[in-house]
């Protein structure tokens, strides 16, 4: 029987959401929520896919969002909508405070100069603080780096008057394990803990990747509960946004033509810098079913893709068979970070969106035409 991704509903190139794999995340995190008493958002900046919000909110406890645009879309999901930028403008102020519940900012001097609004607003207030605490692997994801635009340090933040401050955001991990977490709780203490007893609220941010196999739930439930028990008037917050779709379903792609220079290339019709802009940027190599690093199967091939951009290229991977023009590749784990940073770049076709639901019916949630292309331009 040929595999669901070959069905002719679903068109090429189509980010693909797979509905069982996202219910069963959603309720590990729902688990955990009820563990724990914490409350888990859903990041938009890693999973905005709205078409599934009903579904996110049956589950999780709202939206965080790091602009006005993602505000208004987190609030589709019906429940709390928090708000982090690292600057937010004046003039967006009056509208960004109707659709937010919890705002923090990155500076005081942000916090000044937009306090008096949220105030009228009946907004909570927090400060985004940075406890210098390195935890991710990748330079272009870590918040903590030295020199980081993102957040108050703890030197800062001594001396500052923090009334009507009620809670502090800490971003520290990224796609991390629980004793990452762990140790970034340890580092927030022994930095900030002077500062909670008058807080009302803690959000610990995102990375955790709790939905990943392997991942100790366990010790995660442990590690919160054990700060819970120290700080029990603080509400906490977790917001990841990978571990929401992580393993959730492909992006599908066709091969248009194989051209030979130095070994034989795959093109594509899909972009790698417009559709997998982080292949490129971190740089990462994705998963394709089917294949294997270079030379461990039989035909190696590099990938290309349908874009006039010469670095538009996928590193080498083997097959176990020849591959063929019309021929379907299939990128595994791309519903997170991947479809919020596509691009309409070249004028290659943007690829549609489908949902598999649990009984195996396909949906195609939309199709991206001419002029969304160019309602992109003017």
């Amino acid at each position: 029987m040929p595999h669901w991704t070959n069905n002719p509903a679903i068109p090429s190139p189509c980010y693909v959401l797979e509905e069982a794999k996202l219910i069963a995340n959603l309720k590990l995190m729902q688990d955990v929520q009820n563990a724990t008493g914490v409350d888990i958002i859903l990041a938009l900046k890693g999973f905005s896919m709205w078409s599934c919000f009903d579904l996110v909110s049956n589950y999780l406890q709202g939206g965080t969002a790091s602009a006005l645009w993602e505000a208004k879309l987190a609030k589709r999901i019906g429940k709390q909508v928090h708000a982090f930028s690292p600057a937010f403008k004046a003039a967006e102020m009056p509208e960004i405070v109707q659709e937010v519940d919890h705002i923090s900012f990155n500076s005081v001097a942000q916090f000044l100069l937009h306090k008096d609004v949220c105030a009228q607003a009946n907004v909570s207030m927090g400060l985004r603080v940075n406890p210098e605490h390195q935890e991710a692997d990748t330079p272009l994801y870590d918040p903590c780096a030295p020199g980081s635009r993102l957040g108050i340090t703890a030197a800062q933040l001594k001396g500052q008057d923090l009334r009507d401050v009620e809670g502090f955001h800490i971003h520290a991990l990224c796609e991390c394990d629980s004793y990452a977490t762990e140790r970034m709780l340890n580092a927030i203490e022994t930095q900030f803990s002077s500062y909670f007893p008058k807080l009302k609220w803690l959000n610990l941010g995102g990375g955790h990747l709790m939905t990943k196999h392997g991942y100790n739930i366990e010790h995660l439930v442990r590690v919160l509960n054990n700060f819970k028990a120290k700080y029990p008037h603080l509400h906490v917050i977790l917001e990841p946004g990978s571990a929401v779709a992580w393993q959730t379903g492909p992006l599908i792609a066709e091969i248009v033509d194989i051209v030979e220079n130095n070994g034989p290339i795959a093109i594509l019709d899909i972009s790698v810098t417009a559709h997998m802009p982080d292949v490129l940027e971190m740089p990462y190599r994705p998963s394709i079913k089917d294949a294997q690093e270079a030379d461990e199967l039989a035909f190696t091939y590099r990938l290309g893709g349908n874009s006039c951009l010469a670095g538009d290229v996928l590193p080498e991977y083997s097959f176990a068979e020849p591959l063929e023009v019309g021929q379907r590749i299939v990128f595994e784990d791309m519903m997170h970070y991947t479809m919020v940073k596509t691009s309409f770049f070249n004028g290659v076709q943007h690829p549609a969106i489908g949902i598999l639901r649990q009984d195996g019916k396909f949906d195609l949630i939309r199709e991206f035409t001419y002029e969304d292309f160019l309602g992109r331009l003017s």
